[in-house]
């Protein structure tokens, strides 16, 4: 999927918000990869019906891999694994569950008019 951030809404309102996809063409558990405003983002529909996104670029092997990775939990947490060397990533803040001083980048989502939108980097990393 590839996405254009628009700079402003007709309104002036919400600068930033790009829509990438419908959001029942996520499949709860699984990951997709996107372009968003020139960077790989991995978004995330979780059982809960919650999405999110995270870098896709793996920090640990630099491939562009996390889309692909496991989706999961830690008590209440909800993670992505990585598919490379398995390191676990809390899907809400980025951080890495197994070395507290990596994090993947994270940017806001909604789902507007059965779209989900992410709000492009630089505006609306978490």
């Amino acid at each position: 999927m590839t996405a254009v951030a628009e700079r402003l809404e007709q309104d002036g309102t919400e600068v930033g918000w790009v829509p990438v996809c419908p959001y029942d063409a996520l499949v709860p558990d699984r990951g997709a990869a996107a372009i968003v405003d020139g960077d790989q983002v991995a978004l995330f529909r979780t059982a809960d019906g919650a999405v999110h996104a995270v870098g896709n670029r793996d920090p640990f092997s630099g491939a562009n891999v996390l889309a692909r990775g496991i989706v999961g939990g830690r008590g209440d947490v909800p993670t992505v694994a990585s598919p490379m060397y398995k390191q676990a990533f809390d899907l809400r803040t980025g951080r890495c569950l197994d070395d507290a001083a990596v994090a993947l980048p994270v940017w806001r989502t909604r789902v507007r008019d059965g779209l989900v939108e992410v709000l492009a980097p630089g505006r609306g990393r978490r």
